[in-house]
């Protein structure tokens, strides 16, 4: 899966649809680290006229699951099954930046985290993520 993200990155091959969708780019990727970026606005915002917290949580879930899928073998996938999420300050619009990263990963569970921060270096929203190991056939 490092292949495939490095070939993102490169313009090989195109981003998934929830990321087109979203509007997040997969800025790196290293072996358990993963970088994404988004620029947040009016589409992204909830009723109140903030960003919807889902935002975030797709954001994080994608630069943790990216970050972990890194270090699996190519003849492997994973299934996360435990999201969770803390948001720490609020947000309407601008650059946000996600880095998620490997904890531990474990033979078949493994366990991820993730920031998301703004252009002055605000942490906006923290995430923990289990992810299943799954060997296909």
């Amino acid at each position: 899966m490092l292949s495939v993200a490095e070939r993102i990155i490169a313009g090989e091959i195109e981003l998934p649809p929830v990321a087109k969708l979203i509007g997040f780019n997969l800025r790196s990727v290293n072996r358990g680290r993963a970088v994404l970026d988004m620029e947040a606005g009016p589409q992204h915002w909830n009723p109140m006229g903030g960003l919807h917290g889902g935002i975030l949580c797709d954001l994080t879930d994608a630069a943790m699951g990216i970050a972990y899928s890194s270090t699996l073998a190519e003849d492997e996938a994973f299934a996360t099954v435990e999201l969770k999420i803390n948001f720490l300050r609020p947000v309407k619009r601008g650059h946000l930046v996600a880095e998620g990263w490997v904890v531990n990963g474990g033979r078949s569970l493994g366990y991820a985290e993730a920031e998301v921060r703004d252009d002055d270096g605000r942490l906006i929203a923290k995430a923990s993520s289990t992810c299943k190991r799954l060997r296909q056939e």
